[in-house]
């Protein structure tokens, strides 16, 4: 049995190919528990999910963090995963984050391959995907080492450990960085690579691709390196259509 956690803001276009994914699972549906919690939208976005998911609450903590947060609260589970609403799991995504958890495992994290290709030329999606191949190689090498990449659009936690921890801060951005630095002394973490989401390129499209990765590695390197909590930013609360 598993929760799943959506954060929503403004995602009547994308929210319900999201939820179709997750209801198209390789276990039952009835093993799963599907979660919106959404931010205010001011589009039909709660209409179209109530219509797939078994709970749509409110956000009331701060920032996209907050809004995971919030899920986990209300979560009936004790496996909770997170995804965004504009990404489309794999069919086996569930199954594959069931079979990682052990006794001793307190998160597990997977891998991003880039989709949604509106307005794109063939040149762009080749490097587009070229960048994230890559990114999923620094991660698996990161692994090897012991560092993790809690991507919020595809991780799961133990709720009691992930409670216990304090959920994700209330950061302007990196909160999915910053939260292993408190989960990795309580148990294991997992990179698993059969763990899969298909992850939008919209924003990245929006703010160009170059200036989006320095916007990343300009991010994690002020939070896991220099130990900075920003806590002004608008970057995760931004639309994108």
């Amino acid at each position: 049995m598993i929760s799943i956690v959506v954060p929503t803001y403004n995602e009547e276009k994308n929210i319900e190919r999201c939820l179709v994914a997750l209801t198209n699972q390789t276990i039952p549906r009835d093993q799963m528990e599907i979660i919106i919690v959404d931010g205010n939208s001011i589009d039909h976005t709660r209409e179209k999910a109530a219509e797939y998911a078994d709970v749509v609450i409110t956000q009331t903590s701060e920032g996209v963090g907050g809004a995971r947060n919030d899920g986990f609260k209300v979560a009936s589970h004790e496996i909770v995963a997170t995804t965004d609403a504009d990404c489309e799991p794999h069919p086996n995504w569930v199954e594959s984050i069931l079979r990682k958890f052990d006794e001793d495992t307190v998160a597990v994290t997977g891998i991003l391959k880039p989709f949604d290709w509106r307005d794109m030329n063939w040149l762009n999606i080749l490097v587009y995907r070229a960048i994230f191949e890559a990114s999923n190689m620094m991660l698996m090498i990161m692994a090897l080492f012991g560092q993790y990449h809690l991507c919020g659009a595809n991780s799961a936690f133990k709720k009691r450990t992930f409670l216990d921890i304090g959920g994700y801060k209330p950061l302007a951005y990196a909160d999915d960085v910053e939260i292993f630095k408190r989960i990795k002394n309580r148990g294991n973490v997992k990179l698993n690579g059969a763990m899969q989401i298909n992850y939008s390129v919209r924003r990245i499209k929006k703010i160009g691709l170059m200036k989006y990765f320095y916007i990343i590695l300009k991010m994690n390197t002020e939070i896991m390196v220099l130990g900075k909590q920003p806590m002004k930013g608008s970057y995760a609360r931004t639309n994108y259509d």
